[in-house]
């Protein structure tokens, strides 16, 4: 049985915590069958749902919205990114140059379930594999694969890059700017924000 979303309640509204690094396969079809219990529980009044916990495509958003609205007629709020993914001592949105910043290295690879988080820039010395999540308000520099989560400029940060040896991971993320991966970059790829989108050179 999937366990990627957690459902409390609020005074004020129920609140659905997605799993940060949840397929949204598995998130749509966890919903589908999570909604439909809930429902049970819904009085007239209709509370507004809010789902946080993992950030979402404009395309991955309409989705989870109509999963619900087919059963429940509510009002669907998603966090912001800047709310999101740790780092949630960085509010401001930050516009300085990144070729300067303080720098924390992780000696080691991060495996499944694993998370690093850093106001400044990271740099990991191995590789980030599939179910682990590196967060940095600065860079993120990965000396060898990158096949899971990485967000950079978590705090707003649009000049932030990430580079590694190689990426094979599904999705990557700048300040608030998503891009969903296709195919495996190899050869030192550097990803960065060019009119509003990630370009990975």
């Amino acid at each position: 049985m999937l366990n990627n979303i957690k459902i409390s309640q609020t005074t004020d509204e129920i609140v659905l915590n997605v799993n940060i690094i949840a397929d949204i396969e598995e998130v749509a079809e966890e919903l589908t069958e999570k909604i439909v219990k809930l429902k049970e529980f819904y009085q007239s009044a209709k509370t507004p749902i809010r789902i946080t916990g993992r950030l979402f495509t404009e395309g991955e958003m309409e989705r989870l919205k109509k999963i619900i609205n087919s059963e429940i007629e509510v009002e669907v709020n998603f966090d912001e990114p800047s709310d999101l993914l740790g780092l949630h001592a960085i509010k401001k949105t930050f516009k300085t140059e990144m070729d300067v910043s303080e720098t924390k290295y992780i000696q080691y690879s991060l495996r499944s379930g694993q998370s690093e988080e850093y106001s400044g820039s990271l740099v990991v010395i191995g590789d980030v594999n599939a179910g682990a999540e590196v967060i940095a308000g600065g860079n993120i520099f990965i000396l060898g694969a990158l096949r899971g989560l990485a967000h950079a400029g978590a705090g707003g940060n649009t000049n932030a890059i990430i580079a590694a040896n190689s990426i094979d991971a599904t999705q990557l993320r700048i300040a608030n700017v998503v891009k969903e991966i296709e195919a495996k970059s190899e050869k030192c790829p550097i990803c960065k924000i060019v009119n509003n989108e990630i370009v990975i050179n």
